[in-house]
């Protein structure tokens, strides 16, 4: 199809993304060639005018005319549809133009558009022939990211992401990925360039990245910070569930409760149940001593995903905190069927087994765990207490040499070992295992309980001086801690001829509360009965009246009959273990486990030495 029209000015044709150059449009536009600007669209996007050399030959799309004036710097060309002038608008037009000229409406929309990069990140330029790549291309490259970040390959990963965003800058995932990627490095500063990079790009409409940026934030300490991009993440979309629960868990962990429960209560309102939501104001609950409502939150979480692990541990640990055991131990039941692999489900359970008196039941759940997860070093530290206090400290020492051996760098595992050969009556051993501990890292909470540790020991063999060297560098690291406070102050109140019982409290090497990972931090820090509870505050108001219905008729009710599991039968069928060979396969995994350790080079070169020790 001709381009026809009936101006004298030349007429130009837009085309799409997916149309060829070749091909021609049903939509005729005439534009004047002397409005000319710099100004970028992310829809019309013009190529700059041929230069000077290219205009010998004319174009087709553009016919010779002697008004077209070579300009010594080429300027982009904003196509815009006008609507079809009469001859005498069009002479009143072109008077306008070159009396106007470039100089007032060029100066203009050239400061406007130094703005806009600010606003809107720059597009990478594809040729005629050169057509973007499919979406599908981003999707693969962003997991092939995640499999190197996974495998600490971070540079490998690193490069894909950044290519990512030079040919998707609109997408926010691969500024997610990049700066997560950049935070597990402690590339702190780098991460925050990405993910304000990232809002720009997309014009602030993603909060995802508002939300990662605000979680950077408040780890960073940057607290009113964070509070602002967690308001950006609910303005950008009132419906993105994690931003309303971290900013809950960030005025949690500031004491505002109050401010908490109305976080959460708004991401109900807007997001409707959310397993998270629901847990969180569960624990909150609880804390306020309010089990009953504790309890209906609990149950709103587990029927929101009955798979959820976390949610029937925590509900687990408010039963056992009320004393209720046998409901406890069904919801650890409900907990290992909804996760059968997890290890902190096996391992919380073992403990408490191993607590009320169950001691075979708990060394069997402690063995399960660890026939699943055989690279984990905290089941096979519980395990060898276990058999220190039920069975012999050789079995012990060698469960504990071979959680040492699994994650040398694993501080309580050096630490529980320590306290064990203490007890036994190895001085020099145990002040070695607690100087392994400290090597590792001397800044951590475990740090602080090995220095008290290791001060309680030196003051029961009368090293007062060593004793409140290590007392104060415990405070150091952690001043609020009670027990360190109390046995330091009973050394001193001993030296004044007072007469006060050493605290010899080992609560933090086999406390339940003290091993679950730092995933479920939350259930650790609110389910601390043992401080005073918060002044207790309304419960939200989607819950006063399900609360009142359900005050009369307990929910713990529901899981104190007898339980019908079969954790033999659970145990052979979904998880194809011989619950009778856990012994034979807890070896089997160790002896595993020392042979992988043994890399094929190393087998060659112990086989070329042995060739070499050989008489010829």
């Amino acid at each position: 199809m001709n381009l026809t029209s009936s101006s004298s000015k030349p007429n130009f044709t837009l085309f799409t993304a997916s149309q060829d150059l070749n091909s021609s449009s049903h939509f005729q536009f005439n534009l004047p060639l002397k409005t000319l600007c710099s100004f970028h669209h992310s829809s019309f996007i013009c190529s700059p005018p041929p230069c000077s050399s290219s205009l010998k030959k004319p174009s087709p799309l553009l016919q010779a005319s002697d008004n077209v004036k070579e300009s010594e710097e080429p300027l982009l060309v904003v196509r815009r549809p006008l609507m079809e002038l009469s001859k005498d608008d069009q002479e009143e037009e072109e008077e306008e133009d070159d009396r106007l000229g470039s100089s007032v409406i060029d100066e203009g929309l050239a400061k406007f558009a130094k703005k806009m990069p600010m606003f809107e990140p720059e597009r990478t330029s594809f040729g005629t022939d050169e057509k973007k790549p499919l979406t599908i291309n981003l999707d693969l490259a962003l997991y092939r990211a995640k499999v190197l970040g996974r495998n600490f390959q971070y540079e490998e990963a690193e490069k894909i992401l950044r290519k990512c965003i030079d040919v998707w800058p609109e997408d926010g995932r691969a500024y997610v990925a990049l700066g997560k990627l950049l935070s597990r490095q402690s590339k702190m500063v780098e991460a925050r360039g990405v993910y304000e990079k990232g809002c720009q790009a997309t014009q602030g409409e993603n909060p995802y990245i508002w939300q990662c940026w605000a979680v950077l934030e408040n780890k960073m300490g940057n607290v009113r910070r964070a509070r602002e991009l967690f308001d950006a993440a609910t303005v950008a979309d009132k419906r993105h569930i994690a931003a309303w629960h971290g900013w809950a868990v960030l005025e949690l962990k500031q004491g505002n409760f109050k401010k908490a429960r109305h976080l959460l209560g708004k991401g109900l309102k807007f997001c409707g149940g959310n397993e998270y939501v629901y847990q969180t104001l569960a624990l909150l609950e609880a804390r306020a001593n309010r089990y009953e409502q504790a309890r209906y939150l609990f149950k709103q979480a587990t029927k929101c995903n009955p798979r959820s692990c976390a949610s029937w541990l925590a509900w687990a640990q408010l039963e056992m905190q009320q004393e209720n055991n046998c409901a406890a131990s069904q919801l650890f039941e409900k907990a290992v069927q909804a996760s059968p692999k997890n290890r902190f489900a096996w391992h919380i359970w073992g403990v408490f087994e191993t607590n009320v008196g169950n001691v075979d039941m708990g060394r069997k759940l402690l063995k399960i765990g660890h026939a699943l997860n055989p690279r984990d070093p905290v089941l096979l530290q519980s395990l060898a207490l276990l058999e220190y206090k039920y069975s012999t400290a050789n079995l012990a020492r060698k469960l504990f040499k071979r959680a040492s051996e699994l994650d040398p760098k694993h501080q309580p595992v050096w630490m529980a070992w320590g306290w064990m050969e203490w007890k036994e009556g190895n001085l020099a051993t145990a002040r070695e295992l607690y100087q392994k501990a400290l090597s590792i890292d001397s800044t951590t909470e475990s740090a602080a309980h090995c220095l008290q540790a290791w001060g309680v020991l030196e003051h029961r063999v009368g090293n007062l001086s060593a004793a409140r060297r290590l007392f104060r560098s415990s405070l150091n690291v952690n001043s609020q801690s009670y027990v360190t406070w109390m046995t330091w102050a009973s050394l001193e109140e001993e030296q004044g001829n007072a007469r006060t019982e050493v605290v010899d409290d080992a609560s933090w090497v086999m406390g339940f509360l003290d091993i679950i990972d730092p995933a479920l931090d939350s259930i650790k820090r609110l389910l601390n009965f043992d401080q005073s509870p918060y002044k207790a505050q309304e419960s939200p108001r989607e819950f006063q009246e399900a609360n009142k219905r359900d005050e009369s008729d307990s929910l713990a009710t529901e899981y104190r009959s007898e339980s019908s599991f079969d954790l033999d039968a659970f145990v052979r069928e979904k998880l194809s273990l011989d619950p009778s060979k856990l012994e034979v396969q807890l070896e089997s995994h160790s002896s595993a486990f020392q042979k992988k350790m043994k890399s094929p080079r190393r087998l060659r070169r112990s086989e070329n030495k042995a060739v070499v020790s050989q008489p010829a």
